[in-house]
């Protein structure tokens, strides 16, 4: 069975499973993975396992005996063919517990960090502060920007039910501009979601190119991108707003409360609201910085760890939540946090689960297949291969995330110790500018804003679906100029 049928496969078990039988994700993403493993026949296993080299000495002299090899590429034999033997299930499971190791911790501090800013009332006062140095005309910029903030560590739909109650009021309040409010908040929230960490789908990606990729380029490269994507996003807002006058309608989701009301008074400052949103941007960001500039110093490279960075974070978050007097009914400081780890394991389960699925998609050799479908490692065609996959699994399934996971599993391994000619930050970017296209019907982010905005399916896909699809496009074209221009290498 080749790599490409078992790819086919594990997509169409995942895509089937999602729309037809509406399983969760995770059970998805872990029988898909299952099934590929269990299929994968071992001679797939051991070429997967070996540098080119040693193929090309074993398929040179196949009448040789394994014993006869140089000792390098007898090495790799006998640990490929070690693995090759090993259970199915053991794979699958060895791969979900690696990937757990690497981003459960992260992922669990983000959600205390989301959770700690909603309830002590700082998400509040960084909309406020924006809102009032904005002033009413600059009001959509400010939702861009706390959205795409606020997006970083806060998952996107809790963003969108965050800052949506915000909208409706100001659309009460000017009897206008209500399509602005609401792509605008949505340009910010689902870019920062698709590509800076610690959000769970960025996150996943970076640890797929290995060392290529560290999770402070990946913010660094994220908040770049971000930069163009939301702008496109924004002017869109403008133009769909002029031609389309969607009506302030009353639904279900306005028993939902965004942004608690609570004493204005007590809201905590401005810079302990930022700082937990800060502080590992500055921690990661600044070590991946000093490090390529050749400093090296074992306070920045601690401080920057990603895990300790956002320990860090969540301590100060915590301690927000705790010296806060914006709600007097809120949880207590207990249940608040773990309110928040309930919802990160979820997404922990979700995301391992993907790692599992791009591993066993590893195993296969479809990272060489593809590599195979065009000629020269440092051709730039890998980035629109990688965003066309990215955006085909998107479609397919609706979840940004699996699809983030999904391409990243595939186009990673061909990432790592090859000579692209630029970095390999740039497919992770151009997965990430994939993951957009195209919102609809499968969607769950598609039916969170149009039931929350009152807009019907229509008016949310010729809005929303289509601003992201100018987003993406606009993220892929930056990632390109970016290679061509500052390759990084």
């Amino acid at each position: 069975m080749s790599p490409f049928v078992l790819l086919s496969l594990g997509m169409l078990i995942v895509v089937i499973s999602i729309l037809v039988f509406r399983w969760h994700p995770f059970v998805a993403l872990i029988t898909a993975a299952l099934t590929v493993a269990f299929l994968t026949p071992e001679s797939l296993l051991i070429d997967a396992q070996l540098t080119s080299e040693a193929k090309e000495w074993f398929a040179a002299n196949p009448s040789e005996t394994a014993t006869d090899a140089p000792a390098p590429f007898l090495k790799e034999r006998l640990l490929a063919e070690e693995k090759a033997t090993t259970w199915f299930v053991s794979r699958v499971t060895g791969a979900f517990g690696k990937a757990c190791g690497g981003i459960a911790l992260v992922i669990a501090m983000a959600a205390i960090i989301g959770k700690c800013l909603l309830d002590s009332g700082g998400a509040r006062r960084i909309v406020d502060s924006l809102m009032r140095v904005c002033g009413l005309r600059g009001t959509p910029f400010a939702f861009a920007v706390s959205s795409f903030t606020l997006g970083i560590p806060v998952f996107f739909d809790t963003v969108f039910y965050l800052l949506m109650p915000l909208g409706k009021a100001l659309r009460r309040k000017t009897g206008k501009d209500y399509l602005l409010y609401i792509l605008t908040i949505v340009a910010g929230a689902t870019m920062a979601h698709s590509l800076v960490p610690p959000t769970p789908g960025p996150l996943t990606v970076a640890g797929f190119f290995g060392d290529e990729v560290s999770i402070g380029s990946m913010m660094l490269g994220g908040f770049v991108v971000g930069l163009f994507t939301v702008s496109t996003g924004i002017a869109y807002a403008y133009w769909a707003n002029r031609r389309w006058e969607i009506p302030l309608r009353e639904s279900e989701s306005d028993v939902e409360q965004g942004i608690e009301e609570g004493d204005e008074a007590a809201l905590p400052s401005l810079f302990l609201s930022l700082l937990p949103i800060l502080l590992p941007v500055v921690l990661i960001g600044g070590q991946t910085i000093t490090t390529s500039l050749g400093v090296n110093s074992g306070v920045l490279k601690f401080l920057g760890d990603k895990n300790i960075a956002l320990i860090l974070s969540a301590a100060v978050a915590v301690f927000l939540l705790i010296s806060s007097r914006y709600r007097k009914n809120r949880e207590t400081t207990r249940a608040a946090i773990q309110s928040a780890l309930a919802s990160g394991g979820v997404i922990i389960l979700v995301t391992a689960a993907g790692s599992g699925f791009g591993a066993v998609l590893k195993d296969t050799g479809i990272a060489g297949e593809i590599g195979g479908l065009f000629s020269g490692g440092s051709s730039l065609m890998l980035i629109p291969i990688s965003y066309l996959i990215t955006a085909l699994v998107r479609t397919a399934q609706g979840s940004a995330t699996v699809a983030m996971i999904t391409a990243g599993g595939m186009i990673g391994p061909l990432a790592i110790g090859a000579d692209l000619g630029y970095s390999a930050l740039y497919l992770a970017l151009a997965i990430g500018c994939g993951s957009k296209p195209i919102s609809w019907a499968n969607d769950s982010g598609f039916w969170v804003i149009g039931r929350m905005s009152g807009m019907t399916p229509m008016e949310t896909f010729k809005s929303v679906s289509v601003m992201m699809i100018l987003m993406s496009l606009v993220g892929l074209g930056v990632v390109l100029l970016g290679a061509s221009l500052f390759p990084l290498v």
